[in-house]
């Protein structure tokens, strides 16, 4: 981290701006925002600075810069065209350990300027530290979509019952509760509205009820694996569980965008692998919710397909526990994405369906084959691999062609990403060289593929090479 975010307090403050011109003038505007008491140096200024001159906003000394004028200055601006000048405003500023700012000049900056998003008083700044100014513009245009304008009235009128709230809860535990509580609720939906006087009575209201905590437990689905398929509420759920427990296949990405102070335990389970039993879960479930713990169960794709989703709530309400559930996009659907497969497609495929190969229960001996071989619909598998010659075998029994195309996909969405494509009677030696978390995809779609692939992934489509590797 090459600067410390810090939010500096310029109200009343001197500030110097050594320059006229526009680049002089945007930094200004922003320092009057601030509430800073401006001096600008320069010979000439622009007719918006002038304009403010003449109001008295800010003022101005047309005069050269001298050391002296850096006197009782809090912060200096250099926004010069003279790199010379520039040079001596930065070198007397350090001399009298004075923040300095050399507008697009990172090696002569004591501070930056953070791309801003102003909720005032709620204020969020963004920098890459003077590297990329553009790249810190547009990660903050994408945020500032997602953060109403009357946020900062949210602010302000917690502001205003802060400390009635600490005279009435005594514990800081209780505090935060209570404001965790009434920011997730009613409350702020009804000042964004702009019914302030709502937002009061449920605020009374809150302060009345019992401040204890209310266990829940929330089902997220975090994706196949890129972490910017974890939707916007899977976010903002797992920013704020007490605790988590998550799926070994969920990404450490995800998980690094879990709150700091949040408990993040691994329940995950690997085919033959050691593990967390499942009864263990649920009651772990159970114990952390009567807790009243919030509680995040996270796992990859989406938890309704094929990923025990509906066991687990089934569990929790024998014991009258609350719960949500938020979707995730399942690993079908990204990695069919990401590997420029459509599963559907008016020409090749009039639907999908997709099945598990996994042997538990018998299920592979449930699943209709027969009708699979006779539809125009693609096929996914879902945990194909341990049992793909068996697979294999029953696909070809009830009419899968053997020149049926199949996309063979690993740890989708990711950057190792491996797409191996190849036809139904190749699937044995293609399940040898792919990697798990995988998924088998079958049908005609498979062939559009070489047209529509997009994503930067390892590809195999040489047949010869793979059969040669199997052979040696």
């Amino acid at each position: 981290m090459n600067y410390l975010p810090i939010f500096a307090n310029l109200k009343f403050r001197r500030v110097l701006v050594v320059g006229g011109g526009e680049i002089a003038l945007r930094k200004v505007m922003l320092l009057l925002r601030a509430g800073a008491i401006i001096t600008v140096i320069a010979n000439k200024i622009c007719l918006r600075l002038l304009y403010f001159f003449k109001k008295n906003t800010i003022k101005w000394l047309k005069t050269e810069f001298t050391e002296e004028h850096l006197d009782q200055v809090f912060l200096v601006i250099a926004a010069t065209n003279d790199k010379i000048l520039n040079k001596n405003v930065f070198i007397a500023s350090n001399k009298r350990c004075i923040l300095v700012n050399v507008v697009d000049d990172p090696s002569k900056c004591s501070f930056v300027f953070p791309s801003i998003i102003d909720r005032s008083p709620i204020v969020i700044g963004i920098s890459s530290g003077g590297c990329a100014p553009v790249l810190s513009r547009l990660i903050r245009e994408r945020i500032e979509s997602l953060l109403p304008m009357k946020l900062g009235m949210v602010a302000k009128i917690a502001q205003k019952w802060r400390e009635r709230v600490k005279n009435f809860f005594l514990f800081s535990s209780e505090r935060r509760f209570f404001w965790e509580r009434l920011f997730n609720g009613a409350f702020v939906g009804q000042i964004l509205s702009g019914n302030i006087k709502n937002a009061i009575n449920i605020l009374n209201k809150e302060m009345k009820l019992p401040n204890v905590p209310k266990g829940e437990i929330i089902l997220v689905g975090a994706g196949p694996g890129d972490s910017g398929l974890l939707t916007l509420r899977g976010l903002q759920v797992i920013q704020q569980a007490d605790y988590v427990l998550y799926d070994t296949l969920v990404s450490k990405e995800i998980l690094g965008l879990v709150r700091r102070d949040a408990n993040c335990i691994n329940v995950g389970k690997c085919s033959g692998g050691e593990g967390m039993l499942q009864r263990d879960i649920n009651n772990l479930l159970v114990s952390l919710a009567k807790k009243g713990k919030k509680v995040v169960r996270l796992k990859g794709g989406d938890p309704f397909i094929f990923g025990r989703g509906g066991e687990e709530l089934k569990n929790l309400k024998r014991y009258n526990i609350s719960f949500q559930v938020v979707p995730g996009v399942t690993a079908a659907i990204g990695a069919a994405a990401y590997a420029g497969i459509p599963l559907t497609h008016r020409t090749f495929s009039h639907g999908v369906i997709f099945i598990t190969g996994n042997r538990t229960d018998n299920n592979l001996n449930k699943i209709n084959w027969c009708h699979l071989a006779q539809s125009a619909i693609t096929v996914v598998i879902y945990m194909f691999k341990v049992n793909a010659n068996e697979i294999y075998k029953k696909l070809i029994f009830y009419g899968f062609l053997k020149k049926t195309p199949v996309a063979l996909i690993g740890q989708a969405t990711t950057l190792n990403q491996k797409i191996l494509i190849g036809i139904v009677e190749d699937i044995p030696y293609l399940a040898l060289r792919i990697t798990n978390p995988s998924i088998l995809v079958i049908g005609k779609v498979v062939n559009l593929h070489k047209k529509l692939k997009w994503f930067n992934t390892i590809n195999l489509l040489d047949e010869n090479k793979y059969k040669n590797f199997i052979e040696n």
